[in-house]
């Protein structure tokens, strides 16, 4: 009798974990939730909960505001709107939640909790990839150790790769979950440091199994949808790749020609060390906090922020190293590009190269996600 891959590596045990009753168990509303005298509130925080306490919330208005970085307790539901998974229209979005969470519940039932004998040979081993990539995931990051963590992982993984086949699962895919898993769980907990709590993976002994769920769907339907703007990435031959890496090379050798010709005299060539920037989005490069704020942007970009935008993003971020680069040889810059030195980067840092890659969309590309935004 054959056991169930699937079955399999959902028997790990789910300690039953008794939320403490002052933990929310709905994401954090942007209304106070105490009668105690709250500290003033920023322009900017003022600027977000007038957004989103509008009847109907203005896209333009938030995409502009989230170009700068969005506050941790607003970015879980700014996310799902600007992602098109949440409408502009605030009093559907209970609706939508409830409506979307019991069709992916649905697709549980419908590709994944079934027996391995009624899998195709090839959906055996997509569902043996995704379980072989998903304990590689995010190798530094705590949160991503976790069994259950893991396992919605892996789940929302197949089924995605279920439910596209023009392009199944790819490796890349499972690092673009991360960003919007950590997101949404601090969403439940706005009080907590995202770094030293959420992803550390602390907040998991408070994370109950009815939020875990909700957490699945949610990202689940948000990859969903970021991925359908960029799916040639991940068709065969992975055209919209080898086509960013093009751009890349064109871009560099526009605005630092010296870089781009030692790159060629030492036997560098883009797609070596650009092919993963492309792939993983920049995730394997930047602590996954610093990722949260690039996609801000990103996000607030529209549809080309993880394409066209995220091309200036990885020019600006090439040229920041052009002085160094230029003073080595092969070996050293191979190792140097595998291993980028951005351990201590900041949202400073995040900030100035999105200013940079800005400046260079207005120059060769043009972007009007955020004029007129006061910096």
């Amino acid at each position: 009798q054959s056991q169930s891959i699937a079955s399999t590596n959902s028997s790990i045990p789910t300690p039953i974990v008794k939320a403490p009753s002052q933990l929310p168990q709905t994401e954090a509303s942007s209304s106070p939730l105490s009668t105690k005298k709250q500290p003033k509130k920023s322009y900017k925080e003022i600027q977000y909960e007038t957004i989103l306490n509008s009847t109907i919330i203005s896209l333009r208005d938030l995409r502009k505001l989230a170009w700068n970085g969005i506050p941790p307790h607003h970015r879980s539901k700014i996310w799902k709107i600007l992602l098109s998974y949440l409408p502009a229209n605030t009093s559907r979005h209970q609706a939508t939640y409830t409506r979307k969470r019991r069709e992916y519940k649905d697709a549980i039932q419908q590709h994944y909790d079934i027996p391995d004998d009624s899998r195709t040979n090839s959906e055996q081993e997509t569902l043996r990839q995704v379980l072989v990539d998903v304990p590689r995931t995010a190798p530094e990051v705590p949160l991503f150790h976790n069994d259950r963590i893991r396992r919605i992982l892996s789940r929302l993984l197949y089924i995605w790769a279920m439910r596209h086949p023009a392009s199944s699962y790819v490796q890349g895919i499972n690092d673009l979950a991360t960003p919007l898993i950590a997101v949404f769980i601090s969403g439940y907990f706005p009080k907590l440091d995202v770094e030293e709590e959420v992803l550390s993976g602390e907040v998991m002994v408070d994370v109950t199994d009815a939020i875990l769920e909700e957490v699945e769907a949610d990202t689940y339907w948000c990859l969903t949808n970021l991925l359908a703007g960029i799916q040639d990435h991940y068709t065969s031959d992975q055209p919209g790749m080898q086509r960013m890496v093009m751009r890349l090379e064109e871009l560099v050798n526009r605005i630092d020609a010296d870089l781009a010709g030692h790159l060629r005299e030492t036997g560098i060539e883009f797609l070596q060390f650009a092919f993963k920037w492309m792939n993983c989005l920049l995730l394997r490069e930047f602590r996954l906090q610093r990722v949260m704020r690039l996609w801000d942007t990103y996000l607030s970009e529209g549809d080309g922020g993880f394409e066209d935008f995220h091309v200036y993003v990885c020019a600006s971020f090439l040229v920041h190293y052009s002085a160094e680069l230029q003073q080595m040889g092969f070996d050293e810059l191979f190792q140097f590009m595998q291993n980028m030195p951005t351990d201590d980067w900041t949202d400073r840092e995040i900030e100035i190269l999105l200013s940079s890659a800005f400046v260079l969309s207005t120059l060769f590309g043009g972007s009007e996600a955020h004029l007129n935004v006061a910096r």
